[in-house]
């Protein structure tokens, strides 16, 4: 099995570590540790999936270095086992069984048994996963389904409450798809994270850019509170994901219930863009016609067309704030699992945006309580 040990001291791998946490790059990393290439920050970082393994801590109850070099000395000067184990306050059987595993009273050198004891620990605790295949195979049967780490450990809280070798954590899924010398979960299967990452990155923020004045706009610090504290159902947020050749699709998440629904834009003119989400909107139960939160994007310049023809107030948010509108943001990242940068909009119907939508509304969501969307908007309507 292929080792991280390459030419890098204890030290120096804690400090990589916590670069690599820090977002530095493998090659920021290098010069800062004075490699000539990145090729080895890389082969550790790959190696153990981008997760910094968990420091190194003795047990309690083991010999020290220290108590090693005791030993060491006092057989030295002709001690006897019952002297050199009282010095340490150690038990006799202890300092037996120490001197005997390396080599005996002529062999004994507390250095190479303090090495040797280190690499007798690294005994790895077999995974929930590795132990119990019924577990394994749900894990993957739902990864399969494109289901994330996080909504299938909270789905097998619901599903089995009083089985804990049938639950597991989000984090423990995703450490045996990205560490692939455990071999429990086919690495294929990160495909079917939303990201399609096959290691941790550290995390990144962007922002994006302000889009310019619109007219009569009503700002997003003027929304009722029972918007902002989505006690009530109806409210949605909307924004354009683009994609290749300047094509586009709209999505409104419904802050509530987080229902998500995808509109075909064939252009991003505001003419067009409000008409197309206003037909969408008009097809919703008048209960669920109360508000859209936007962008400050021109495709929205003619939002006072919108309100008349559906009677929903918009809202727009600050510039660079893409927060003010949270559910809407995290949902555009859920879908680019399924409509990938680089994807070109208008080779795609309305019809299978439906069903993508179908898709992501009857994944459960933490936020929900590992509830779906679907199920939580029916609730609502009844």
């Amino acid at each position: 099995m292929v080792t991280s040990r390459i030419w890098f001291t204890a030290a120096q791998k804690a400090e990589l570590w916590e670069r690599w946490k820090n977002g530095q790059s493998a090659a920021a990393i290098s010069r800062a540790l004075e490699r000539k290439n990145k090729t080895g920050v890389e082969r550790i970082v790959v190696l153990h999936g981008g997760i910094g393994p968990a420091p190194r801590r003795r047990a309690l109850a083991a010999l020290r270095f220290e108590e090693r070099e005791e030993i060491s000395r006092g057989i030295a000067v002709g001690r006897s086992i019952r002297q050199i184990a009282q010095g340490l306050g150690r038990a006799p059987s202890t300092v037996s069984r120490e001197i005997r595993r390396n080599g005996g009273s002529q062999a004994y050198r507390a250095n190479r048994a303090d090495r040797r004891a280190r690499e007798r620990a690294l005994r790895p605790k077999p995974c929930r996963l590795a132990l119990y295949s019924e577990l394994r195979w749900r894990v993957a049967q739902k990864l399969a389904l494109q289901w994330s780490p996080q909504q299938i450990s909270g789905w097998l809280k619901q599903e089995f409450p009083t089985h804990q070798d049938m639950q597991i954590s989000h984090e423990a899924i995703y450490r045996r798809l990205f560490i692939q010398t455990r071999g429990v979960l086919k690495k294929e299967l990160t495909a079917q994270l939303r990201t399609a990452r096959r290691m941790r990155h550290p995390k990144s923020h962007n922002a994006k850019s302000g889009q310019g004045h619109i007219l009569d706009m009503v700002s997003i610090r003027e929304r009722p509170a029972e918007i902002e504290d989505r006690a009530v159902p109806g409210h949605w947020e909307g924004d354009l994901l683009t994609g290749a050749n300047d094509t586009h699709v709209a999505t409104l998440v419904e802050r509530n219930t987080r229902f998500t629904m995808l509109v075909k834009i064939p252009r991003k003119d505001t003419t067009t863009v409000v008409a197309a989400l206003a037909k969408h909107i008009s097809k919703l139960p008048e209960e669920l016609r109360c508000s859209l939160t936007w962008d400050q994007g021109k495709e929205m310049h003619a939002h006072k067309r919108f309100t008349v023809a559906t009677n929903v107030q918009v809202y727009f948010c600050d510039p660079r704030s893409p927060w003010q509108r949270g559910s809407n943001e995290n949902t555009n990242g859920l879908l680019r699992q399924y409509l990938p940068r680089g994807t070109d909009f208008s080779r795609i119907s309305q019809s299978y945006l439906n069903a993508i939508a179908l898709r992501l509304n009857q994944r459960p969501r933490k936020t929900l309580g590992f509830q779906t969307p679907a199920d939580r908007l029916q609730a609502v309507l009844h």
